[in-house]
């Protein structure tokens, strides 16, 4: 039994109609259309052929790690570098013709796999940046360092793309106030303290990764946290743009894009991740709150919040 205070979303098909309901809103990918803001249950390579062509504003992946792993009971297993490079672009060349000329592409990866997936992807797109944030999880090594950072690359189909660099600025507490003719120079002072906003940078420090207390946490063994998948969508897409997630796990990015009032297609080949997921989308028709995102900025953990 879980404690009251633990929020984590677990549930197996089993429990009955209660949660079956949830499953029921999935469509298998042999039924599967093309249309938004759907859940598909089905393998990536079956699933990606149904979406229109040239209709993805933002695609956002968070394939399996290299390494072994298990999902739900269904494992990914280690491979030889050359076949995992392999295994990139085949998931590559499947969703490049659904994207848009002016899409954004984000692959989230370990340092290991991010050995590969960087060089993959500067085959097929343009290569922006490599964001690295700081999962604060990991286990320790006697004779290593603590593994408990992540990679996400950023690329764009071509020159012309979006990026919303305002709404994603940082609100940090400001530690040495500089005033010009008596005037904050660049940052704001109010009842609660001195803030700047500031551009964001490619090293994120101010992300929990979910966990039990939480209402968005999952029994993923991989879950992303929703403010950093938020972060992302609100840079590199707009109100009513299509984001696909085509390995999307318990439905971050999908919940995510609804709650910032954008369409979703998440493809997921685990069932019982997709019943979570759809759990979590009808707690969003009431709760649009993002961890960390309050009055249209991101707040630095050390800075105060209302």
């Amino acid at each position: 039994m879980k404690s009251e205070r633990n929020k984590t979303i677990d549930f197996s098909l089993s429990d009955g109609e209660k949660y079956e309901k949830y499953l029921l809103r999935c469509v298998p990918s042999e039924n599967y259309r093309g249309e938004a803001d759907r859940t598909v249950i089905g393998d990536l390579f079956t699933a990606i052929g149904k979406v229109k062509d040239r209709s993805v504003d933002l695609l956002i992946v968070d394939p399996p790690y290299n390494l072994f792993k298990d999902f739900g009971g269904k494992s990914f297993r280690k491979l030889g570098k050359d076949d995992y490079a392999l295994y990139t672009e085949k998931w590559i060349k499947a969703v490049i013709p659904k994207l848009k000329p002016t899409a954004s592409i984000y692959v989230c990866c370990d340092w290991e796999s991010s050995l590969i997936i960087g060089e993959v992807l500067n085959n097929s797109f343009i290569l922006r940046n490599r964001i690295t944030w700081q999962r604060e999880k990991g286990r320790g090594a006697k004779r290593n360092w603590k593994n408990s950072m992540e990679d996400i690359f950023f690329a764009t189909c071509g020159e012309d793309y979006t990026f919303n660099l305002d709404a994603v600025k940082q609100r940090r507490k400001v530690l040495a106030p500089y005033r010009e003719n008596g005037v904050p120079k660049d940052w704001e002072e109010t009842a609660d303290g001195k803030f700047r906003d500031t551009c964001p940078s490619n090293f994120w420090d101010d992300i929990s990764v979910p966990y039990w207390s939480m209402a968005e946490n999952t029994a993923h063994p991989t879950q992303k946290p929703e403010k950093l998948i938020a972060k992302l969508i609100l840079a590199s897409s707009n109100a009513g743009d299509l984001v696909l997630d085509p390995f999307a796990g318990s439905g971050t990015t999908a919940v995510v894009a609804k709650k910032l009032g954008r369409k979703y297609i998440g493809i997921e080949q685990n069932p019982t991740y997709c019943a979570w997921a759809e759990y979590r989308l009808e707690k969003a028709d009431e709760d649009k709150e993002i961890q960390g995102l309050k009055d249209g900025v991101f707040w630095d953990r050390n800075a105060k919040m209302k």
